[in-house]
């Protein structure tokens, strides 16, 4: 059996880009590796190309099961300049690189390693452990944990919790080590925006027309902000900070939770930070795609805008809609395209347990809740009732740039990082107990 970060370099090799996808090499790859550990697997598939893996280790029947799930497909790589082959699996000076290595290959790798020391009998859980190697998360999970969900249901009954996507990794927040542990995240709330107007002859500027408006419509996207909305698992991640930074920045980081003030703290916080911390803190919409005109001398008098819109817990596609009306001016239509409820509140009680996990392997480390800005597949499992801790730790260097490196190029990971992590999910595996 290859040792996990062996195991996350050959994972890398398979190019698993979705679209297509195409993980069907990969996931045998996975399937061969129980199977010769001595554990019976099933595929499931709405696609043969995309199939999912389940199997399952039998715990000692003092726990209810718990699920191990990952996705194996990847983002593209097109127009990007790597230095290496993101396909390579390169380990170079202990860091492999390749695309997957933090999303979410490397989770997938600690997962698996997990999974195959239970079979070995080197780890013994409570209860049952269930593994799922998923398809298609990076392009909606329809074909994976959707699939899952809406035909096998049956697989997972009893399972109360899960381990997944995304947290665990660290970072330098007032010159502390912390380690956010995921257990909620945001919804998908796609919109269109419609803007019309007089079209005419392209010879004949207009002033005021569809293009001006979206142009202004635009610029209010970028130049202004919508609300700041204090969740509660926002709070506590706000919260958990500031009980461990100095004075000064305490005081800083408490201003967050102020909706008066917050803008004012997150524009004096470094780059790296207020990226993670603004999005969890307001419902957000990124124009991403632009339709309009079909011949070059002429006017349209009707543009679409798509929105990449994100719900904080709590909220409804409604909710941002009026937002965006209130930012940028009601006479843009605003519709709903794809609205994917999230979770519910979050159920805590195994959230100290992790914690105490990653203070027994990095003593100064500080552990607290993170809200997602994005989704995972969480939301899908969450309709039968789990919920799903992201907890793949990675204890990084302090000057590592993990959000500017998932999904980009270089994509890459510390090889002790992968193994402190395999450690971490271990020590979970064992001590769940619900």
């Amino acid at each position: 059996m290859p040792e996990v970060v062996e195991l996350l370099r050959e994972l890398i090799r398979f190019d698993t880009t979705n679209p297509p996808g195409d993980e069907a090499a990969c996931v045998a790859h996975v399937r061969s590796l129980v199977e010769e550990a001595g554990v019976e697997t099933r595929v499931v598939a709405r696609d043969d190309r995309r199939p999912n893996l389940l199997a399952r280790v039998r715990g000692a029947g003092e726990a209810p099961p718990l699920l191990l799930y990952g996705h194996v497909d990847v983002v593209t790589t097109a127009g990007q300049r790597w230095t290496r082959d993101p396909f390579g699996g390169e380990l170079v000076d202990g860091v492999v690189w390749g695309r997957g290595a933090l999303d979410m290959k490397g989770g997938v790798a600690m997962l698996v390693d997990a999974f195959l020391r239970a079979a070995r009998g080197e780890l013994r859980p409570r209860g049952d452990l269930i593994l799922c190697v998923l398809s298609d998360e990076e392009n909606g999970g329809e074909l994976g944990a959707g699939h899952l969900v809406e035909e096998h249901a049956g697989e997972f009954e009893g399972v109360r919790h899960a381990i997944g996507e995304f947290g665990g990794f660290s970072q330098q927040v007032a010159g502390r080590r912390i380690y956010p542990i995921q257990v909620a995240e945001k919804q998908i709330c796609r919109l269109r925006a419609v803007v019309r107007g007089p079209g005419g002859h392209g010879s004949l500027p207009q002033r005021g027309g569809t293009m001006g408006r979206l142009a202004r419509f635009l610029r209010d996207l970028e130049g202004c902000h919508t609300p700041v909305h204090v969740t509660p698992v926002a709070r506590s991640f706000v919260e958990g900070l500031a009980s461990v930074a100095p004075a000064p920045q305490r005081a800083l980081l408490r201003g967050l939770l102020r909706p008066a003030l917050a803008d004012r703290v997150l524009a004096l916080l470094p780059e790296e930070q207020g990226r993670t911390f603004a999005p969890i803190l307001r419902n957000t919409a990124s124009p991403t795609i632009v339709r309009g005109g079909d011949t070059i001398n002429v006017v349209p008098s009707e543009v679409e805008l798509e929105l990449d819109g994100r719900l904080l817990p709590g909220f409804r596609p409604d909710d941002l809609i009026r937002e965006l009306h209130a930012l940028a001016g009601a006479d843009v239509e605003v519709e709903l395209v794809r609205h994917d409820p999230g979770p519910p509140e979050p159920d805590l009680a195994w959230l100290d347990g992790l914690g105490s996990i990653l203070r027994e392997l990095d003593p100064e480390g500080v552990p607290v809740p993170l809200l997602m800005p994005g989704v995972t597949d969480g939301r899908f499992f969450a309709k039968l009732g789990i919920q799903t801790y992201g907890f793949l730790p990675l204890r990084l260097p302090g000057d590592f740039k993990l959000f500017s490196m998932i999904h980009a190029a270089d994509e890459r990971v510390p090889a002790d990082a992968i193994r402190f992590g395999a450690e971490a999910v271990g020590r979970a595996v064992e001590r769940y107990a619900a």
